[in-house]
């Protein structure tokens, strides 16, 4: 799994190992994979959640999916047009996560953990978001609720 990661600064280590392992947990190839990871302002992620789903408001992670995914199936660039594919690296690209720093500073003091397990949770949160798993509908959110608790505790990455 290739991620591009913009202002991530030393949080990247530990973030590639969460996603590279959920990936795993999920069965899906890490080789062919690649996705980039930014982290923004409150004020560029307003931006983005207002021009991306006209929500004039800071949230704490956004994701902008590059494939369509509805069924959750592993992935392989085989079943995909060229269009995803990066001509460079040859790799499927899955899209953009943006996580607002600011507000993962918050929620880490709000929900009465690290700022380094908010971080992990909100980008594994994305990238299931990049693989098709949505929170729309109730037995959906509890499917992604789930598969979040028990990625986040095989990598070891608790609330405390």
């Amino acid at each position: 799994m290739t991620i591009y990661f913009t202002n991530a600064g030393s949080k990247k280590f530990v973030i590639k190992r969460l996603l590279e392992g959920a990936l795993r947990y999920l069965g899906q190839p890490t080789c062919d994979i690649e996705m980039s990871l930014s982290f923004v302002s409150a004020q560029e992620i307003q931006e983005l959640n207002k021009n991306s789903r006209n929500v004039d408001a800071v949230t704490d992670v956004l994701s902008f999916p590059t494939i369509e995914n509805d069924e959750r199936k592993v992935l392989s660039i085989k079943d995909f047009s060229l269009d995803v594919i990066n001509p460079e690296t040859g790799k499927l690209n899955i899209g953009d996560v943006v996580i607002c720093l600011d507000k993962a500073k918050e929620q880490a003091v709000q929900y009465g953990h690290s700022l380094k397990r908010e971080i992990c949770f909100l980008a594994l949160h994305g990238t299931l978001h990049l693989l098709g798993y949505d929170h729309i509908e109730q037995s959906d959110e509890e499917q992604m609720t789930r598969l979040q608790e028990e990625i986040m505790n095989k990598m070891k990455i608790t609330r405390k």
